[in-house]
C-alpha cells in the first residue's frame, strides 16, 4: 500500500463557515467534489495554503456534528480496508463504499473513535 496524500478533514453541515475560516488563515479553494448516490450526499472542497498543506472540509446533513478525520489517499483500496479492519476499524457508513466512477471512499472509524477516509482515485 502506498500513500499518495494524507490531510485533514472537516465533515460539517456548516462548510460555508469552515471554508471561510480557512480562507482568512491563507487557504485557497482548489476543487469541489459533489457526490449523490445511494451511498453518499456531500459537497468537498479541496483547500491548499501557500506552504502546500491541504485541508477538506465535506458538507453533508448527515453528520449530527463537526467532526474532524484523516483523509488518506491511497493506491491499494481494499488492502487499505483490510489493514485498517485487521486493526478494529469498523466502516462508518454501515458497510458502504462511496464509488463516483473517477473515485471512491470510505470513511472507517478506529475502535477509540477517530476516523480516516480512505480515498483511491481511478486513473
Amino acid at each position: 500500500m502506498k500513500i499518495t496524500s494524507f490531510n485533514p478533514l472537516i465533515a460539517t453541515k456548516e462548510a460555508d463557515t469552515v471554508t471561510a475560516l480557512f480562507e482568512e488563515l491563507g487557504f485557497e479553494k482548489r476543487h469541489r467534489s459533489e457526490g449523490t448516490n445511494d451511498n453518499s450526499d456531500f459537497l468537498t472542497t479541496r483547500m491548499k495554503d501557500g506552504n502546500g498543506f491541504y485541508v477538506d472540509v465535506s458538507q453533508s446533513d448527515r453528520v449530527p456534528r463537526d467532526m474532524t478525520a484523516i483523509r488518506m489517499n491511497v493506491d491499494d483500496f481494499e488492502g487499505t480496508i483490510e489493514l485498517l479492519t485487521a486493526h478494529g476499524f469498523v466502516n462508518a457508513n454501515g458497510g458502504r463504499v462511496t464509488d463516483l466512477g473517477s473515485s471512491k471512499s470510505v470513511f472507517m472509524m478506529a475502535p477509540s473513535g477517530f476516523c480516516i477516509s480512505v480515498v483511491k482515485h481511478i486513473k
